[in-house]
């Protein structure tokens, strides 16, 4: 990280950052074009779950291609200068690195769903067998992830 002084090395205060963001971007690649995606997630320790209609091009694309990079972050608004160029933000985010699985047991598919209800809401569901299966869930397992911050 060329900013060292702007690195979250606690590992807390990057879990941290995971638990408040309430979108995740997935950056895929599929030869020489890349893209990204935001989408709803959830977070345990070691992997981001998300998920997906069954069919599109973010499943395509993993399907050809597992390895992704995902971004999360919060924004607490601008810190005005002078000099428009010397504006700053209030910001702290975490940046990583994974490969993406494509689930297909029923029990693991509603771990993950739930993860993801956890995470925006605070709650657990029943999901019926039925709801699972007309669900894509993705697992990403998480290789490695940075954080960092400013003005925070």
């Amino acid at each position: 990280m060329r900013r060292k002084e702007r690195e979250i090395t606690d590992p807390a205060e990057v879990e941290s950052v995971l638990s408040g963001a309430q979108v995740c971007r997935i950056a895929l690649a599929d030869g020489g074009e890349p893209y990204v995606v935001p989408v709803c997630f959830g977070y345990e320790k070691g992997a981001i779950w998300i998920h997906s209609a069954q069919k599109g091009k973010k499943i395509a694309m993993l399907q050809k291609n597992p390895r992704c990079c995902f971004e999360v972050d919060t924004c607490d608004g601008t810190i005005p200068s002078e000099r428009p160029c010397n504006w700053e933000m209030r910001y702290r985010s975490v940046i990583g690195f994974g490969n993406a699985t494509i689930v297909d047991d029923v029990g693991e598919k509603k771990k993950g769903m739930n993860c993801i209800i956890r995470h925006h809401s605070g709650g657990m569901v029943n999901f019926s067998d039925e709801e699972i299966k007309n669900v894509c869930v993705i697992r990403i397992d998480i290789s490695e992830m940075t954080g960092k911050k400013y003005g925070c």
